[in-house]
């Protein structure tokens, strides 16, 4: 059961960031408002969509090249938006309480990516 742990763990947080970037797609394209653009292509349904890749790759049990570029290019994206809200450079969608959800997203995708490292060691000493 302990090796399945971080399987479940990563399904979980790769469900919970499909739920959540999903909304703020819905949001955008109801209002035209739900998040920051680049080059008029809005970030959180490349984020959606940077969830929903690694989740396919995951629960299919393969392509982890494709689950570590999305997760990566997702991962990046965050970490950018973070130092650039930080800085007060630019401005992330905020939860209810008021964070800023692209300190969720660089958590999210840095947990997910060292979740599946560690998993992926743990199923090579079998």
């Amino acid at each position: 059961m302990l090796k399945k742990t971080p399987y479940f763990s990563i399904l979980i947080l790769l469900i919970i960031g499909v739920f959540g970037a999903g909304a703020l797609v819905v949001e955008e394209f109801k209002t035209g408002e739900g998040c920051p653009k680049l080059l008029h292509i809005p970030i959180c349904l490349v984020v959606f969509i940077c969830f929903s890749v690694p989740l396919a790759a995951h629960l299919l049990k393969k392509g982890n090249a494709l689950y570590f570029i999305f997760t990566g290019l997702a991962g990046s994206i965050a970490l950018v938006a973070s130092v650039m809200q930080f800085m007060g450079h630019a401005e992330c969608p905020k939860t209810a309480s008021g964070t800023p959800m692209c300190y969720y997203s660089l958590v999210l995708f840095s947990s997910l990516i060292l979740l599946k490292i560690y998993h992926l060691k743990n199923n090579n000493l079998k």
